[in-house]
């Protein structure tokens, strides 16, 4: 990564997560590839497949 903060063109994100923790509050944004083809859904059917195939059947 040796791309700087200051190098990267000013864009809004794309979704923003706030999770509080006691007293402490975490922003989390989200940024995605702008190029991309893929949708959610694509992205999420292939995490549960890789989640299914490396989980041992129950007994």
């Amino acid at each position: 990564m040796t791309e700087r903060k200051a190098d990267r063109a000013a864009r809004r994100p794309d979704c923003v997560t706030e999770i509080r923790m006691g007293n402490t509050v975490l922003v989390v944004s989200g940024f995605f590839k702008e190029s991309s083809t893929e949708t959610a859904a694509d992205k999420m059917e292939k995490v549960l497949k890789a989640e299914t195939a490396t989980q041992r059947p129950s007994m």
